[in-house]
């Protein structure tokens, strides 16, 4: 059976972007170099006005004073205009609307934001993709999965926090490594102190 070999955006400088976005209930064009010397956390959804959506926008709207802690801006896209966004942001959360946001909401409409990051299915939505870019501009993490289950977003932290710990310490981080738990020395030998003390 063939095979085929997809490739990464991992370890490689982040597509580059310029779109208009809603911020709050305001209209204002950005780009991926506007966050230059931050972490970004870019994820993709695949519509405006659907039902699992709404639960991860606002999930990752909530969780904004976390990212920002790690110095670390939330963007969320789609293939929706900004008009779009805006209506469903004046939605109230129990009519299945956003609310107010204090994240930006990409508006994608040319598609070529999802197609350049690889998510584009048919042409038409985004898979929900996630992308957890450095301060250089370089993707350090990416998860795409299909359209009917919702991410976790403390998982997103925990990654997040990861990837910085790896960055400022050079050591490694385990499976299931959270803030404040031991690391690894990446050494053969080294390696063994995590080990014996696990």
């Amino acid at each position: 059976m063939e095979t085929k070999s997809y490739d990464t955006l991992v370890q490689r400088t982040a597509p580059d972007f310029k779109a208009e976005a809603l911020i709050g209930e305001e209209f204002k064009s950005i780009s991926l170099g506007d966050f230059k010397g931050k972490w970004v956390c870019l994820f993709f959804y695949p519509l405006d006005f659907t039902f699992v959506c709404p639960t991860e926008i606002t999930a990752f709207n909530d969780a904004h004073k976390a990212f920002r802690e790690a110095n670390c801006e939330v963007i969320g896209c789609s293939v929706d205009s900004k008009f779009s966004h805006l209506a469903w942001a004046k939605t109230p959360r129990k009519e299945g609307g956003l609310g107010k946001l204090t994240i930006p909401l990409l508006a994608d409409i040319t598609k070529k934001i999802a197609r350049d990051y690889g998510v584009l299915i048919n042409d038409a939505v985004a898979l929900r993709g996630l992308f957890i870019i450095n301060p250089k501009g370089v993707v350090q993490y990416s998860v795409v999965h299909d359209l009917g289950i919702g991410r976790n977003v403390e998982e997103t932290v925990r990654v997040l926090k990861a990837l910085q710990e790896v960055e400022k310490t050079g050591e490694v981080c385990p499976a299931n490594w959270a803030p404040g738990k031991k690391t690894m020395k990446p050494d053969p030998e080294k390696s063994k102190e995590y080990f014996q003390g696990a």
